[in-house]
């Protein structure tokens, strides 16, 4: 099939190196144009569509006039979107035989949006998968075309599971072609009372409250790895509080009557009590530093048993 890809992110980049492999004619891969410095590395889907001999375009809208003069001349069968940045309108999605197909990381309607994989970590999901769906120019909101179901690991990361769910969701995109260009594909409409949104993640999503439970807290540490981090604070008397990024952390097998951030220990083991439960810090970053582990940061930090984890500013 003569296809056109649209994507920008990591998420993206299994899914077009499988059509490539599975012989389909990718006539263009269309990012999203560069927002970072000069000099910065060249987003994932145009990487590997170079690596790949790929035309890579990147146009400032692919809803513009022009962009959809290009998007004609190109004479495509199939735009396949995934992780790219921009909803496509009807008159966009025409313009090709088949209109566009969606991979999107979640059992749509579930976690409609930008950060599906992020979100169902942060609820602490046990299951999660990819969807692939007929476009509309609503958010997510097309027939569903094909659908797959993988188990959430309790300790894994949203990078970890991104990851995961990118490399199946690439067999899932080949199986929705091939049934496209055979005529088998069949849509089911998605139930909108089931609907649910996943907003864009930002910094100030990451400081933890220390009042939630030690569960949610370890789930906000999985969730916002890589990006953008979980973080707190350790507070000290008459000095500058010092921000900490934490990487990882379990739920300690204790309980504790300490106010939520209280450092209940620290040596071999770094201790927090929370709202409920008790967190152990495992992995840490201080800001300036490279990341290491709890007790690496103990042997030249002073944090003392009834020290505190929190806000900024008390």
């Amino acid at each position: 099939m003569r296809i056109i890809c649209l994507g920008t992110g990591p998420f993206a980049v299994p899914a077009l190196r499988a059509l490539v492999g599975a012989g389909h004619d990718v006539l263009q891969v269309i990012t999203r144009p560069p927002r970072g410095r000069k000099g910065d590395p060249p987003a994932p889907m145009a990487a590997a569509a170079s690596e790949l001999g790929l035309p890579v375009w990147a146009p400032e809208s692919i809803n513009l006039p022009e962009s959809q003069q290009r998007l004609r001349e190109l004479n495509g069968e199939l735009l396949v979107v995934c992780d790219y940045g921009e909803i496509l309108k009807d008159a966009t999605l025409a313009l090709t035989t088949h209109g566009g197909i969606n991979l999107h990381g979640s059992l749509l309607p579930r976690y409609r949006g930008a950060a599906p994989v992020q979100w169902a970590v942060l609820n602490g999901d046990t299951h999660t998968g990819n969807t692939v769906i007929q476009m509309t120019p609503g958010l997510d909101a097309g027939p569903i075309l094909g659908q797959q179901t993988l188990a959430i690991d309790p300790d894994e990361t949203a990078g970890e599971l991104e990851s995961r769910l990118a490399t199946a969701g690439a067999e899932l995109t080949l199986q929705v072609v091939a049934q496209l260009a055979n005529g088998t594909a069949v849509g089911q409409p998605q139930d909108k009372s089931q609907a649910t949104k996943a907003l864009r993640l930002d910094k100030a999503a990451g400081l933890v409250d220390w009042s939630a439970s030690a569960e949610v807290i370890k789930n906000r540490v999985r969730g916002l790895h890589p990006w953008p981090r979980a973080y707190t604070f350790w507070r000290r008397e008459s000095q500058p509080a010092v921000r900490l990024v934490l990487d990882r952390v379990s739920i300690a097998d204790t309980s504790t009557a300490d106010p939520p951030g209280t450092v209940l220990e620290s040596g071999k083991h770094l201790l927090i009590a929370t709202g409920s439960g008790v967190i152990e810090i495992h992995q840490l970053q201080p800001a300036g530093k490279r990341s290491m582990t709890a007790a690496e940061y103990l042997r030249g930090a002073p944090i003392a048993v009834g020290d505190s984890f929190g806000n900024e500013v008390v």
